[in-house]
């Protein structure tokens, strides 16, 4: 193939046409490594294509913000997006305790990459033994951690946080992009979904493409695909997603092979285990809003209450000396042996029933398949007695019991959605979406500053609980879960409004009642997206 003609040696700077002084970041690394790659190696083309995950598919979206003109394909995958609202090291505001810790350790310790030796077998037993946050650096790390530090003296969505997140930057789609995402993906799944949705604004030339397979972090680089922890897709997800799409679109906008069929969304469909192509993401057009109405003696609902449920409500006592585990016990370290940070988010919810901690509302079997496609959000009418409450919906596949199809399956809870709101911060997430470009400008000064939560008064939470594809099939139960503790995974809300949780004391931790209302005047659901015929 004819090389094309590459940029100026040096030329990093001037493509990023930045203001006195000129801008040196990931993105101008990336050009200037371009520069060089495609002048001093041999027999290349003089187009180049770069992918990544995690981290590298962070640093595969720099790569475009101003492309080299050499580069012309980018597949970011499994990139955070902002780690504040909904990545790594926090969702919605709430602080993700057990990877935060573990990841900052493990990075910055005097042994890097050695992971953070627990003197229990249980971290849960670990964590709950830290006490409040602040006693992290006076027991544990004595300042000597940099990024737990940065967690500390940035409590809020301020600069810090906002100045990382995409959201101001994706305003051009400047290189075709294939962005991939997994269902389960237990680190980044708010990510890749919200690049796509940023460079979907400005896709005039159709060139930004979505992937969305049934994968946890990085699942579909990893051979096979058939299995995810107890579940089974009945097909090696991975080597399809490998071998159909990511190796033609690199092939055709790299060496010109082959002809692109790439939809604008592929995304694997669970329930039924089948790849479905749509021309639109989410699939607005095929779908209409349902609510599943929370109601009495814990069902779920399409109808909603009558005008005789005037003060309905459920209630329970959220105790943070007793937080409701995220995983089934022992909760072994992130990275250590055997662990099942991994597979987590599909492993059997089973192990929650009988907490009273955790209000549990279920349809009847259903009498017909009913497909979810697209964005799921939470309504929840709630109050607390405390002054500040963290609240976690989680959305259930209940299977049939017995389960023909599989015996070892019946009555198994799958997960399929499932979000963490900090009360102190209800509003934050519909200011940021309103002003995405300018989010840093007109939110900043807002959410740097927290607010209490009025106690015992009804207020409403809109909880996203972020897109997906599962059809709940004939036979088996939709499930919605709420609860106030998700431990470790997101530390502990100490219930009394303090403006720093990290320098909270543990007098400041303190039990609350909550109520979630079901009422016609309150009437807490959760808006799923149905399919139409």
């Amino acid at each position: 193939v004819k090389q094309e003609t590459p940029a100026k040696a040096g030329g990093a700077a001037a493509a990023r046409r930045k203001a006195e002084p000129p801008a040196i970041d990931e993105s101008t690394d990336t050009y200037d490594s371009i520069e060089w790659l495609v002048h001093n190696v041999k027999n290349n083309n003089g187009r180049v294509g770069q992918l990544g995950i995690s981290y590298d598919g962070w640093l595969t979206a720099m790569s475009m913000l101003d492309p080299h003109p050499a580069l012309k394909a980018v597949s970011p995958q499994a990139s955070p997006a902002d780690m504040f609202l909904g990545d790594d090291f926090h969702h919605n505001g709430a602080f993700r305790l057990s990877y935060g810790f573990e990841y900052a350790t493990m990075m910055e310790t005097s042994k890097e990459n050695e992971a953070f030796s627990f003197d229990k077998p249980d971290t849960y037993d670990w964590y709950l033994g830290i006490g409040a946050l602040s006693n992290v650096n006076t027991k544990y790390l004595h300042g000597k951690i940099p990024t737990w530090n940065d967690y500390v003296e940035h409590p809020n969505y301020d600069w810090f946080w906002q100045k990382q997140a995409f959201a101001p930057y994706l305003t051009r789609v400047t290189v075709p992009t294939l962005n991939v995402a997994g269902w389960w993906d237990q680190e980044d799944f708010y990510g890749p979904i919200k690049i796509y949705q940023l460079l979907e604004k400005h896709d005039a030339m159709k060139k930004n493409f979505l992937v969305v397979g049934p994968w946890n972090h990085g699942g579909w680089s990893r051979p096979g695909g058939n299995t995810l922890g107890d579940i089974d897709f009945g097909m090696p997800a991975s080597d399809y997603f490998r071998k159909n799409i990511q190796a033609p679109f690199f092939a055709y906008y790299l060496k010109d092979k082959g002809t692109l069929r790439q939809p604008e969304a592929v995304v694997f469909q669970t329930g039924t285990n089948r790849w479905v192509d749509y021309n639109e993401w989410p699939p607005v057009s095929r779908t209409t809003a349902k609510n599943l109405y929370f109601r009495a003696n814990g069902t779920l609902s399409f109808d909603a209450p009558g005008a005789d449920e005037t003060t309905a409500f459920d209630s329970y006592l959220s105790d943070p000396a007793n937080p409701v585990p995220y995983r089934k016990r022992p909760i072994q370290p992130t990275y250590g042996a055997g662990s099942t940070w991994y597979t987590w988010l599909v492993q059997d919810q089973r192990f929650l029933e009988g907490r009273p901690d955790v209000l549990t509302y279920k349809t009847e079997p259903l009498n017909e398949d009913i497909t979810v496609t697209g964005d799921i959000e939470a309504q929840l009418t709630a109050s607390t007695s405390g002054s500040d409450s963290d609240w976690i919906v989680k959305l259930i596949d209940v299977y049939p019991d017995p389960f023909p199809v599989d015996e070892k399956m019946g009555g198994f809870q799958l997960m399929i959605a499932n979000e963490v709101l900090r009360g102190r911060f209800k509003n934050l997430t519909t200011c940021v979406e309103a002003h995405a470009d300018t989010a840093h400008k007109t939110c900043g000064p807002t959410f740097a500053k927290p607010v209490p939560l009025v106690p015992n008064q009804p207020t409403r939470f809109t909880i996203d609980l972020h897109h997906n594809s599962h059809v709940f099939q004939r036979g088996h139960r939709i499930m919605v879960q709420v609860q106030s503790t998700w431990f470790p995974l997101i530390d502990r809300n100490p219930q009394t409004f303090v403006p720093n949780i990290f320098l909270a004391k543990d007098s400041d931790y303190k039990s609350a009642t909550q109520r979630v209302y079901r009422s016609a005047r309150f009437p807490s659901h959760v808006v799923i997206p149905v399919e139409m015929r």
